[in-house]
């Protein structure tokens, strides 16, 4: 049975810091391209950022590039969302994702993504 199961998320003042965590299970082991996805209430689910198989290749949405960094520890399998300058629009319920395509690409579509998390809420302050 596949689990990913989220943690880090909090309430934090903007311009601050948080470090998101998804802990998989039942996976075989670094073979699933990774994501994190958010939704806003009221919002469709949005990607934020993707990770390849190996680490080798990342993607970020633009609305995050250059403040969020996405990594993993296959060996722990888990996958890491480094967030920093936080703003209050970065406010929603924020989601993992394994996509289990064996290709080296990250996707950005949610239709593309077969497992998902529970969500951990990330709430930014002005």
């Amino acid at each position: 049975q596949v689990q990913l199961v989220e943690s880090g998320g909090g309430l934090v003042q903007a311009g601050g810091s948080l470090r998101l965590s998804c802990a998989a299970s039942g996976l075989p082991r670094s073979w699933y391209g990774m994501g994190w996805f958010r939704q806003a209430p009221g919002k469709e689910r949005e990607f934020v950022t993707g990770i390849s198989r190996n680490g080798a290749i990342t993607y970020y949405a633009d609305s995050v590039k250059g403040r969020f960094t996405i990594s993993r520890d296959n060996a722990k399998n888990t996958v890491y969302l480094q967030a920093k300058s936080l703003k209050p629009e970065d406010t929603a319920v924020y989601y993992c994702a394994a996509d289990r395509t064996p290709s080296m690409v990250v996707r950005t579509a949610v239709s593309e993504y077969d497992y998902w998390g529970q969500g951990t809420q990330v709430t930014v302050s002005s």
